[in-house]
């Protein structure tokens, strides 16, 4: 295929599908840039040639190694440092050292005693391959070890030391690599008296590239930063920060310094810089996603299957003896610092991915003169190696993130025990976030003697039962109503009833406790129907129903429940409220997110009613589009203090009238300053919902906060 263009869709489509399978299979998303590479690549259907690869795509390669350094930099925070500098240099040393004992002498023994007659080598020869790729081995993978931790959003203890080993490794890589050369060269050209002169060389060299790359990073630094604070326009940050890093990289790499170490050290200076502008670092992160598939699939198609087939037990030794000393070198230099258990051991099972430096170890291998009769030999080991480590690597760094604790996508995750759960706090699995329902601790309520009306909340989930309670008997309290619990029981014969009645009552029994810790008798009603949104209409239709309270499902695979949810504010005759928990139930800060007006109609209620009880804050945000003139935007605002001024609620009030560009992204701003949101819910269902889609449901999947959406088909 020579179509450049069709090759980079079919790479970036590819790599697309290849992630989601990946994670689907729950494994990380550089396993299946990687495989599509492979499949694509000469060794699978060959649809990627060598020529696209080299010379025409190739330079999304240097791109992405330039982005990848600097995010890396990123990592290396003082404040930080000074807490693990020993733990992490131990560490380092430790790993290096042992993983080039151990492939140098796996190595060694195997080609020893594989001796092929053919090739005609002796005791220096197999010393020489030995000590070079036990050099190589050293290096560790950048590139696929921020993608995992950025997958999983990995963050601790456990994250910083290995992103900061990973920095030294591949400097103790860099250097190695350079002393064993000097001393196969020695070896190859005979017994030689002035011998530490080349050894003395080859480290000042070692050195001299290391610091000069340095230094190019950190002046790279200084200038983006200084460029950085001046510019308003986040388009305007973008371009600037990413042409002085490329810039950065291709001259240090056209100087034959490392881009790699002038990435990192870019990155680190900013970081650590007083006034700490990190908003580059953010633009880069989603700028970042299609150049990192490019670059992971394209690694995958350098991989040539067949080499792991030639290279045969000295590539499997390669990849074992590597990944044995990488686990127990770093699991050694943890236990010498008395690091905490989980770095200790995890650490060295992340450090097992290997790619980019280790490839461009290679080329060195190829320009050194007199090692022609080895690198077919190296060549072949090390792809080989990088083949396993890249397919296999991933995977254990993920295991290790997620063992260590320091998984986004699994620290919310509780096992499951008794039915009956504590009153302070009530995990909720079914969905991404935890909700915290704290003991209630404002006044008790007075509960009226002759109500008018119910307020009707479903019941399903024991975890839920708290908040939904809490919520439903504050709303009681303002509609001077009784709030009534609501579970829908299946017809299905097949069931366990027993256990279904069981369910039903735990749920009852914890409602029923939440309601009277606030003063409130709760009552209860069972409904029999097929269909759950059925059974809560008609459970409506029994009484004089105020408002129906339904929890928001959060997490995938809850399509049927998220019906249920539309189909019953569609067919409802009184508004219906869905309520999406999100950390602790907190409603002293209320944020009521607005795109117009007359979305306050439908609001004043559930206002009215959460800011009746005890002390708040209200803000009313109101957005409209950026280009809404001057008056339009002071008109807006003279509306929003005059409901405040005609309206019954008795809490502080403050107005917000905003233009931005981006609805979602304002809420989720002004959101972390608030306790919970307020929206509107759109009515729109089916196509509709399809094309416009809904705001309040954008921001429940995407703001981590307690949101209270009302649909309510009265327009005003």
């Amino acid at each position: 295929m020579e179509n450049v263009t069709f090759a980079l869709a079919l790479v970036l489509g590819s790599g697309f599908a290849a992630a989601k399978l990946a994670q689907f299979l729950r494994l990380p998303a550089v396993t299946g840039y990687i495989c599509a590479g492979i499949a694509l690549g000469p060794s699978g259907l060959d649809l990627i040639t060598t020529d696209i690869i080299e010379n025409k795509l190739g330079h999304f390669t240097q791109i992405a190694l330039m982005l990848i350094a600097f995010g890396i930099g990123e990592h290396l925070e003082f404040k930080k440092l000074r807490y693990t500098v020993k733990s992490v240099g131990f560490i380092s040393i430790c790993e290096s050292s042992l993983t080039f004992v151990l492939v140098g002498i796996g190595i060694f023994l195997i080609l020893f005693f594989g001796h092929n007659p053919q090739l005609n080598w002796n005791l220096t020869d197999y010393a020489s391959i030995a000590l070079l790729l036990g050099a190589v081995a050293i290096a560790t993978a950048p590139a696929s070890t921020l993608h995992v931790i950025r997958e999983i959003k990995a963050s601790g203890p456990m994250t910083t030391t290995l992103m900061q080993v990973v920095v030294i490794n591949n400097a103790l890589a860099i250097i190695t690599f350079g002393v064993i050369l000097s001393l196969v060269n020695q070896f190859l050209s005979g017994p030689i008296e002035p011998a530490l002169q080349p050894i003395f060389t080859i480290l000042l060299g070692s050195f001299s590239e290391i610091i000069a790359s340095l230094l190019m990073g950190v002046f790279t630094g200084l200038l983006i930063d200084f460029i950085i604070n001046r510019l308003k326009h986040r388009s305007e940050m973008l371009i600037a920060g990413l042409s002085l890093l490329l810039l950065c990289g291709e001259t240090a790499r056209i100087m034959e310094f490392s881009p790699l170490l002038a990435g990192i050290a870019a990155g680190f200076i900013i970081v650590n810089r007083d006034l700490r502008d990190v908003r580059l670092f953010r633009l880069l992160n989603s700028f970042e996603p299609p150049i990192h598939v490019l670059f992971f699939a394209l690694a995958g198609a350098h991989l040539d299957i067949t080499s792991f087939s030639v290279a045969g037990w000295l590539g499997l030794g390669y990849f074992l003896f590597r990944a044995a000393g990488k686990y127990l070198g770093a699991r050694l230099g943890a236990r010498l610092t008395e690091t905490s258990h989980a770095v200790r051991n995890n650490i060295g099972l992340a450090l097992i991915p290997q790619a980019g430096i280790a490839i461009g170890l290679i080329f060195l291998i190829h320009e050194a003169p007199g090692l022609e009769i080895y690198t077919p030999t190296i060549t072949t080991v090390i792809l080989a190696g990088i083949f396993l480590s890249e397919l296999v690597g991933p995977i254990c760094t993920k295991h290790a993130m997620e063992t260590a604790g320091e998984a986004v996508a699994i620290k919310g995750e509780t096992k499951k025990k008794d039915r009956r759960v504590s009153r302070d706090i009530c995990p909720l699995p079914w969905q991404k976030d935890d909700l915290h329902l704290v003991p209630w601790t404002w006044e008790r309520l007075e509960q009226v003697e002759n109500p008018a009306g119910e307020v009707l909340f479903g019941v399903s989930h024991l975890e839920a039962v708290g908040g939904l309670t809490r919520i439903a008997t504050i709303l009681a309290h303002n509609y001077r109503a009784v709030p009534v619990a609501v579970k829908v029981l299946p017809f299905d014969p097949s069931l366990d009833q027993i256990e279904i009645l069981e369910e039903t009552q735990d749920l009852f029994s914890n409602a029923i406790d939440e309601a009277f810790c606030m003063g409130y008798r709760l009552e209860t009603l069972t409904v029999q129907s097929e269909y759950i949104a059925n059974g809560i209409l008609e459970a409506a239709e029994l009484g004089k129903t105020r408002i129906i309270l339904l929890g928001h499902p959060m997490t995938k695979g809850t399509q049927r429940l998220k019906r249920v949810v539309e189909e019953v504010a569609a067919r409802a005759t009184c508004p219906v409220m869905v309520v999406r928990f999100a950390g602790v139930l907190h409603t002293e800060r209320i944020l009521v997110a607005l795109t117009s007006t007359r979305e306050l109609n439908d609001l004043e209620d559930m206002i009215t009613a959460l800011s009746s009880i005890g002390r708040h804050k209200i803000t009313l945000f109101y957005m409209m589009p950026p280009d809404t003139p001057e008056n339009d935007v002071e008109e807006a605002r003279k509306k929003l203090f005059d409901w405040t001024e005609k309206s019954t609620v008795t809490s502080a009030i403050q107005c917000q009238v905003v233009t931005t560009e981006a609805r979602l992204e304002s809420i989720t701003d002004e959101a972390k300053y608030h306790d919970l949101i307020v929206m509107a819910a759109s009515p729109s269902q089916g196509i509709k919902r399809i094309f416009f889609g809904s705001l309040a449901e954008s921001v429940a999947q995407n703001c981590h906060k307690n949101i209270l959406m009302v649909h309510n088909k009265k327009k005003s």
